[in-house]
Parts: structure tokens; sequence; C-alpha cells
């Protein structure tokens, strides 16, 4: 490149992403999702179980949740009120129960009981956003059909200059111009795991960062 001559906005980012990817995966090798599940099913439901609530709560509840739950024809078959009882300490129960419980409803009259392998049909059933259906197809199925963007994947785009979208299928949108299709899965994992340990959302650990030389810390407060 001649001296002088700048880079693109879009060519900064790409190369960008392109080392977080890197340092990333050498720092989180083995990052996986933190919900226990045995397959898509109680996968989808933990997912569901998860928003505004913590991967610790979720796991305590699901422990006896797939015990006495096995299909989908059980949480559809179940009464509303009983299944809010058990899914109660996760928030928003009234709200999660007659999710799970129309969804798997069509899942066993739609899908013989089973969840789809494709993210068209997944983001049709009531309470399943791409969030979801990525979390499913890639982390149950290994289809890598997006990126998961939840609030520290959202949080750490922004911070680390991937993007200035602020709407979660924008952000997806963006990253998966940005990074390779064969490292959507375990890059979101990656993330995720990078926001709990190291990049928090009030006070980040910059100094204890191996991003720190790359990162542009937008919206990092300075001491």
């Amino acid at each position: 490149m001649p001296t002088g001559q700048k880079t693109s906005p879009a060519k900064d980012a790409r190369q960008r992403a392109q080392e977080i990817v890197h340092r990333l995966a050498a720092e989180y090798p083995d990052a996986q999702c933190a919900l226990n599940h045995r397959n898509p099913l109680e996968l989808l439901v933990a997912t569901v179980l998860s928003a505004q609530c913590t991967d610790t709560r979720v796991n305590l509840v699901t422990r006896d949740l797939f015990r006495k739950y096995r299909s989908a024809a059980d949480y559809a078959g179940s009464r509303p009120s009983e299944l809010e009882r058990d899914i109660r300490s996760t928030g928003f129960f009234r709200n999660k129960a007659k999710n799970i419980r129309e969804c798997c409803r069509l899942l066993d009259e739609r899908h013989g009981g089973e969840v789809p392998a494709r993210i068209e049909d997944l983001v049709q059933l009531p309470g399943i956003g791409r969030k979801t259906a990525n979390v499913v197809l890639g982390t149950a199925m290994g289809q890598a059909t997006g990126v998961v963007v939840d609030t520290h994947v959202q949080r750490l785009s922004r911070r680390m200059g991937l993007t200035r979208q602020r709407d979660p299928e924008k952000i997806e949108r963006v990253l998966m111009k940005l990074i390779a299709q064969g490292e959507w899965i375990n890059f979101g994992h990656r993330m995720i795991q990078h926001g709990r340990r190291v990049c928090a959302a009030r006070k980040p650990a910059c100094d204890q960062c191996y991003l720190n030389d790359i990162c542009p810390k937008i919206g990092v407060r300075k001491e």
C-alpha cells in the first residue's frame, strides 16, 4: 500500500475481526454453550428460559424439568399452571410457559415432535427468534446458520468497533460479512465467554485483555 494511503473502515473492521477471531480461538479453544442439554428440544427449551435469566439458574431449573418433560408432546399437554410453577424462578414464567407449550404443540403437529433443522421453520415457532434458532442449530445440530447475538456479543461487537448497529439482527448481518462462516458458531461461544470473564459491561478489564492493543474500546470510560 502506498505511503499515506488509508484503508477503508470496512477493511479495517474486517482485518480487526479476523484478528479477534484468531485471538479468541487461542484464549478459549474449548468454549461451548453454557446451557445443559442432551438434545435439540432440551436446548430449545433452555434457551427460551434463559431470556432475562442467568444460565446457572436455568441449569438448576432444567435439571428437574428435563426429567419430568421428555418430549414436545409432554410440554404441549402440560397444565399451564403446573409448567409455570416448574419454571417460575427463571422469571417471566407465564409468558415463557405459554411460548413453550405453544411451540411444542406445533412441533408435535407439524414436525413429528422433532425440532426442525431449518432456520426458516424454527423462527415461525412462538417465542423463537433468530438468536434461539442459531443457538439450537449451531450448538445442537452443528449448522452455521448465523452468529448468535446475545447481550454480550451485542455489547462487545460495538465496543470492539465491528459495528455501530444496535439491533441484534442488524449486528448479526454485519458479523456474518466480517467473519468466515466456519467460525460463526465458535465465535459466538467465545465472545460470550470473553464478555463474562474479561469484557464486563460496567468495568471491562482492559489492562488484562489480550485484545487491548487492537480494540478501540468504544464507549469505555477512561479512569
